[in-house]
């Protein structure tokens, strides 16, 4: 026995243009819409506050954007060596945690001479201060 399959035609009416906000949410639609930007990568320097101790010392001396590279790209430099060697201090005393101790040291090992008691006396200030704000 045979069985026969009818396959009807359908009609094909146009459908009625709905108005914008009666529309379903086609989440492939708002997935563009809403399709969030890349931000761009921030790019930390040191120039504000290089500028600001500027000021402080020399108000009327300005400095060159590529001198400000200079010093920021030293900054960076000299952060980057006290911050790991503090960590190598931390790791030998199987601490995890940097204290002004650590820090310290590493830049007694770091900076040379009379320019290590100089920098040694300016971060105790700073740190003496910070602590008398809080």
């Amino acid at each position: 026995m045979a069985r026969v399959i009818q396959v009807s035609r359908m009609e094909s009416k146009p459908k009625p243009e709905t108005p914008p906000d009666d529309r379903v949410n086609d989440s492939a639609a708002t997935d563009k819409k809403k399709k969030k930007r890349r931000s761009k990568k921030r790019n930390e320097t040191y120039s504000s506050y290089i500028y600001k101790v500027l000021k402080t010392v020399h108000p009327d001396t300005g400095i060159s954007s590529k001198a400000m590279d200079v010093l920021n790209s030293f900054v960076s430099d000299v952060f980057e060596r006290i911050a790991s060697e503090a960590a190598k201090l931390a790791q030998y005393t199987n601490t995890k945690t940097l204290t002004s101790r650590e820090i310290q040291t590493a830049v007694r090992l770091l900076v040379p001479g009379e320019l290590s008691k100089h920098a040694l006396s300016e971060g105790t200030k700073a740190v003496t201060q910070y602590s008398n704000a809080l």
